[in-house]
């Protein structure tokens, strides 16, 4: 999970309040039946404030657009998508040079080496992918927060921020990722590589949002919203499926396949195309992911990376992703077992028994929860695992829609800088107390907050995309 952060910024020093952060999680689809339904359980009240002000806050930094960057993708098209290759750093020892190069010169003259897991320090100046996913953040909140509070505010704010990325003429994205993840330098590619269609895998959280505000028959989503976005997925659509790039990422075996069915397969739902949504998944599981989890739950193809603890939870939350969006079509998936007779399920077991490393353990928090609303939790299990590591959890966002899942009965309450406390409230404290569940306003202080002015170029940073 990534927290984004905020702060003050006053005269030409900074000075630091108590602040909330609040969760890009890694994939979502929204449960889009459960939310429209409503009558959700008591015990996700503070989940739900915790929606309501993660909603607000991503609302006041929009809206974004690819016509924001400062650099322009080689096509000098100012509504294509650009995104640096993160991973590959400039190694100018070839060049010679006696004298500074300039940022230009080092683009084009140096060569670029791979360093797998270690984000190249520049590559977020050019920030496509942050904002991208601060929009899909932006959408999937303040569409949860149109159906907790009935206000019709959210509900603008998020097809106000589908309209600037997708649909408005002056601001549109165009339909394909050519030069997503461009490899730099002389060696470099000129074009777009194939893990650059992970930069877009945040979209299920902009289908599920749209599935929900056309189920709740939200006014403001009208017919010529509706008739614009299909026509936009389509087009994208078809570049995933005959774009040479992105064939290439749909044979990749590791996450990033994973990422490219469910995004492909959620934007084909989001069209109505529910049959070649099936045959999209029945590829899935027909192919890539028979050999992505082991007899005993290990996913090798995640474990052999940099980060496997990171890259283990990362793919986890692709193959629940994929089963959402198969549920939302009325096929249940969970139960589809790998070659060797594996779930998700073990996957996510497996993984909650490995040392996180110096890895965020807090990204396999979501896959575990998922996992006990889904598959159960007679013993208590995932309840006590999520309890131990964070007792906090029944105030975190993923609390509201992965239910059944219990609160362990946690007593906490918010303090009055923000944060999240166990037990019960001080007679002076000034935040708000809660029962049996965490009423948490917010995820918590932090204490290394990002300066708020830098956000809009930060936001989605190096933590936010990794491969």
């Amino acid at each position: 999970m990534v927290k984004f952060t905020t702060t003050l910024v006053l005269g030409l020093a900074f000075s630091y309040n108590p602040v909330h952060a609040f969760t890009s999680y890694i994939a979502q689809f929204m449960r889009v039946n459960y939310t429209v339904n409503g009558g959700w359980s008591a015990s996700t009240k503070v989940a739900q404030q915790e929606i309501v002000e993660a909603a607000e806050w991503f609302a006041a930094q929009g809206p974004w657009s690819v016509m924001n960057k400062t650099i322009l993708a080689p096509s000098n098209d100012t509504h294509d998508y650009l995104s640096w290759s993160p991973y590959w750093w400039a190694d100018c020892s070839n060049v010679g040079n006696t004298t500074a190069l300039t940022d230009q010169q080092v683009y084009t003259e140096c060569n670029y080496v791979n360093r797998d897991g270690q984000f190249s320090p520049d590559v977020r100046l050019v920030n496509d992918t942050g904002a991208f996913q601060a929009m899909s953040d932006a959408v999937f909140y303040n569409v949860l927060a149109y159906k907790i509070t009935g206000q019709d505010k959210y509900a603008n704010d998020a097809v106000r921020f589908v309209d600037t990325w997708f649909i408005n003429n002056a601001t549109y994205m165009n339909p394909n990722l050519n030069y997503a993840q461009v490899i730099r330098g002389v060696n470099g590619t000129g074009g777009g590589s194939h893990t650059g269609v992970l930069d877009l895998h945040h979209i299920t959280k902009v289908t599920s949002a749209i599935l929900v505000l056309k189920a709740m028959g939200a006014p403001m989503w009208t017919p010529a919203f509706d008739a614009a976005m299909n026509t936009w997925t389509t087009q994208y659509v078809n570049w995933l499926q005959t774009a040479e790039i992105a064939l290439q990422e749909k044979a990749a075996t590791n996450n990033h396949g994973s990422f490219y069915f469910a995004q492909t397969a959620s934007l084909q739902v989001l069209t109505g195309n529910y049959t070649g949504a099936k045959d999209t998944l029945n590829q899935y599981f027909n192919g890539i992911y028979k050999n992505q989890i082991v007899a005993n739950g290990e996913q090798p193809l995640e474990a052999s990376r940099t980060r496997p603890y990171h890259y283990r939870a990362y793919n986890a939350a692709a193959l629940i992703t994929i089963h959402r969006v198969a549920e939302y079509i009325g096929w249940d998936t969970w139960n589809i077992t790998t070659t060797a007779g594996t779930t998700v399920k073990d996957a996510v077991d497996f993984t909650m028994t490995v040392p996180p490393g110096n890895d965020d353990p807090t990204e396999l928090f979501p896959d575990v929860a998922a996992i006990a609303s889904q598959y159960g939790d007679a013993n208590g299990k995932y309840a006590a695992f999520l309890a131990q590591k964070d007792p906090t959890y029944p105030g975190e966002a993923y609390f509201f829609w992965e239910q059944p899942l219990s609160d362990s009965g946690i007593k906490t309450y918010i303090d009055s800088t923000g944060a999240v406390q166990v037990g019960e409230p001080p007679a002076n404290n000034t935040g708000n107390g809660s029962g049996n569940s965490s009423h948490h306003s917010g995820a918590g202080v932090v204490t290394s907050p990002i300066v708020l002015a830098a956000l809009s170029a930060l936001v989605g940073g190096a933590g936010a995309l990794l491969l």
